[in-house]
């Protein structure tokens, strides 16, 4: 494997990680303070001890998240040094405004609700777990924008052999990032409630702490169920979003090789790549895909033929993780659906609750299907009619990727097992651990 390959494969190995982590700190972080929030207005030691045990699971995962973060911001002066210098000017103003404002602010106020819990009044601990909800959502929204960017690069003017930023407003205020910010936090949201159902499932199945895995069921019930359905909408107008400016990805999430006018939506495709075809096309309904991409039965939806073979998108992995994502998001509409219709039979529901148990990995696999279809769908390009990622990569020797790709591998490996062993422990545990330690 060449330098290109390699870099992009430690790329992508150090995002997928890092992304383990980071929905649960956006989700949990907000079902954190309104455990607190909860325990302020009503004075209900359960929503007091609920912050403390979810919380513990929460600094675990945080920490984790925090490391494998921090390599990735690296990787962009040790491996794509080209593209840093082409286009810093833009996208380095934006990881510089989620460093200094974003993260400090979480990485303070985080220390100040961990250690506080006897130092702070109810109120002004809240005050604390909100800040870092507020900052850990603020950070994911810059980084955000500066992937929005990279998708659908606008306010900038090339100067002097460079990308210059031109319209800082106009990079923040895009249509498009505003729907990734949307997408992204709402599937975060998802990861952290099916996160708490599932483990307050584990404790109900074994008839532990009744009342208190009860509330804790309900109340990452309810904010799955609300974000699942938003999920539902924002996604169909993300889509559409995705239809305008990117057609060549939406050609490969849906394998259409012909551009074609009532373009239709099949139930079951086959892709194949090499011939430039579909071996299998199944239930094929007119007129569905050009509703669904741009609201008239009659548009027109180009086809992957109409591109140049070098520009497009591989298409078996962008066609498979979007329909796994999207299949994933019917799915937790269901789950969440029903949930809400037994919410107060949690006990009688045996299966509901072994099922949401086995249910944890669902919302991760989501959230990383989606990463794959927005990162890999943007192929070849690394800023979209910009600059391909072929230009983009270090000149530096295929050893040194490799020597590091393999480091990372080793390392994160070691890092997720003792992250995910921790927090396997300390969730099997319950509540009552925390009576020990506070005694």
């Amino acid at each position: 494997m060449d330098v290109l390959m390699l870099s992009r494969l430690q790329f992508a190995a150090a995002t997928f990680f890092h992304f383990l982590f980071v929905p649960l700190t956006l989700g949990l972080s907000v079902l954190l303070a309104l455990m607190e929030t909860l325990y302020v207005r009503t004075g209900d030691e359960d929503y007091k001890t609920m912050a403390r045990f979810w919380g513990k699971l929460f600094l675990i995962n945080f920490a984790i998240g925090i490391v494998t973060g921090i390599t990735l911001e690296f990787q962009f002066g040790t491996n794509w040094s080209r593209y840093s210098r082409y286009v810093g000017d833009v996208f380095g103003s934006l990881l510089a405004i989620e460093a200094s404002v974003a993260f400090f602010l979480e990485s303070t106020f985080i220390a100040v609700w961990a250690f506080g819990w006897k130092k702070l009044s109810p109120r002004a601990h809240a005050v604390t777990i909100w800040l870092v909800a507020i900052a850990s959502n603020l950070s994911a929204v810059w980084i955000l924008i500066a992937n929005a960017w990279m998708q659908h690069p606008v306010g900038f003017a090339i100067r002097n052999g460079r990308a210059e930023l031109t319209d800082f407003m106009a990079v923040i205020s895009q249509p498009f990032a505003i729907q990734e910010i949307l997408h992204t936090v709402s599937g975060a949201y998802i990861v952290g409630g099916f996160f708490v159902m599932g483990i307050s499932a584990y404790h109900l199945l074994r008839k532990q702490n009744i009342v208190f895995f009860t509330k804790s069921f309900r109340l990452g019930l309810t904010f799955s169920l609300i974000f699942s359905l938003a999920l539902l909408v924002q996604g169909h107008v993300h889509g559409s979003e995705v239809a305008k400016i990117q057609p060549t990805k939406l050609a490969a999430m849906e394998s259409l090789w012909e551009t074609q006018k009532q373009a239709p939506q099949y139930l079951f495709i086959i892709p194949d790549e090499d011939n430039e075809r579909n071996l299998l096309e199944i239930g094929g309904i007119p007129g569905v895909l050009s509703v669904l991409a741009y609201g008239d039965p009659n548009a027109t939806v180009k086809g992957l033929k109409d591109f140049p073979k070098e520009e497009r998108p591989p298409v078996l992995l962008s066609f498979l993780s979007f329909r796994v994502m999207v299949g994933l998001g019917f799915t937790f509409v269901f789950l969440t659906l029903y949930g809400w219709i037994r919410r107060n039979k949690l006990e009688e529901s045996p299966g509901f609750l072994k099922l949401m148990l086995y249910a944890i990995p669902l919302p991760y696999i989501a959230s990383e299907a989606g990463w794959m279809l927005a990162e890999v769908g943007r192929q070849p390009w690394v800023v979209y009619g910009i600059m391909k990622t072929s230009d983009a990569v270090s000149p530096i020797s295929t050893s040194q990727v490799m020597t590091t790709l393999i480091a990372f591998i080793l390392i994160y490996s070691l890092l997720g097992a003792a992250a995910f062993y921790l927090m396997v422990v300390n969730a099997r545990k319950g509540p009552d651990a925390l009576k020990t330690l506070s005694a």
